[in-house]
């Protein structure tokens, strides 16, 4: 069965970077509309940036000119580049993404990644 498979996170001190990635299991898939979400302990899982089909993104102000989100070509792996890191970006980061396959297009979550900001 397709999954998403993340990796990049970890531990990083305030103010720096870390770029997560999320990569299709089968390249017969293609990444269409997706959207990065994070949830930190006993909060609400949030929207932190979206790629709609278009390519054109969205980002909520928390993390508006600090976070890129993007594709590579094949459209087989999206990143998160994460700027100026705050204690607050401490989070599960996850990727959620519909994805095409043949005639099919059905939505999948990734298995998260950690991110802790500290010093």
């Amino acid at each position: 069965q397709v999954q998403l498979v993340e990796s990049g996170g970890g531990l990083v001190q305030p103010g720096g970077s870390l770029t997560l990635s999320c990569t299709v299991s089968d390249p017969a898939f293609s990444i269409e509309a997706m959207g990065w979400y994070r949830q930190a302990p006993a909060k609400q899982r949030e929207l932190v940036a979206s790629i709609h089909s278009s390519g054109s993104t969205y980002y909520p102000d928390p993390v508006t000119g600090r976070f890129t989100a993007f594709k590579n070509h094949a459209k087989t792996t999206v990143y998160l580049q994460m700027n100026s890191l705050k204690p607050e970006d401490t989070a599960v980061y996850y990727c959620n993404a519909d994805l095409l396959g043949g005639h099919r297009r059905d939505n999948y979550w990734g298995q998260g990644t950690q991110v802790t900001v500290s010093s």
